[in-house]
């Protein structure tokens, strides 16, 4: 079964599209929808904004029997020559830039204890033929260039709010992780914010497109 955990309502909505939905329930304080699209086994877990909700999610997801964990939705790009409005990317490794233990142990930005190195690789389907980026996640949304510095500095090309966290309860869970952004603003073209609101429809909308063949090629 595909476990389909995602932060906001209108991105549940791009699968809930294309779902037979067998069974609602909720579970971990997040409504989850049991059925199949485009032939396949899935559970969609809603979760809600941010990392804890998003581990909820995947533990949600992973308690109702999903054997891969698929995370889709919009983010932000950092860099206007690698990533572009609209555009749709497959995510192959994941940092959690806002942890922080280095003055401890002098190990990078975003390693979790336990860890020896700071970005978590993920599950990357063979026929899957998208762009691939490196992603930053943090309990932030803004501008701040400090943030950005240090996430360009991390090596990341796109940032967001869940996907290290889902990560991370994969990993821990013997479960592979899949995540797939579609780029809805661009640090350094203007307000995030802004860029946000006028592009977020077509960045889903767009996503969208892809679902089909993502979720195929999740064996």
């Amino acid at each position: 079964m595909i476990g389909c955990v995602i932060a906001m309502d209108r991105e549940a909505e791009l699968l809930l599209d294309f779902m037979e939905v067998e069974n609602i329930r909720t579970m971990y304080g997040k409504p989850v929808h049991i059925g199949k699209a485009f032939g396949k086994e899935v559970v969609l877990v809603t979760c809600g904004v941010g990392k804890v909700n998003a581990a909820a999610g995947a533990c949600a997801a992973i308690s109702a029997g999903a054997d891969v964990v698929f995370n889709f939705g919009a983010a932000g790009g950092l860099n206007p020559e690698t990533t572009e409005v609209g555009e749709v990317y497959l995510i192959d490794r994941v940092v959690q830039y806002d942890f922080d233990c280095t003055q401890l142990n002098g190990l990078p930005v975003g390693t979790l204890d336990g860890e020896i190195e700071n970005f978590l690789p993920l599950f990357c389907p063979k026929g899957l033929d998208l762009p691939r980026r490196a992603l930053g996640t943090g309990d932030r949304f803004n501008d701040s260039p400090s943030d950005h510095a240090l996430l360009r500095s991390l090596g990341c090309d796109i940032r967001e709010m869940e996907g290290g966290a889902i990560a991370e309860v994969c990993k821990y869970a013997g479960v592979p992780c899949a995540e797939v952004k579609s780029v809805s603003d661009v640090y350094g073209l203007g307000s995030t914010t802004e860029q946000f609101r006028k592009n977020c429809a077509l960045a889903l909308l767009n996503l969208k497109a892809h679902l089909k063949e993502i979720l195929e090629s999740l064996e």
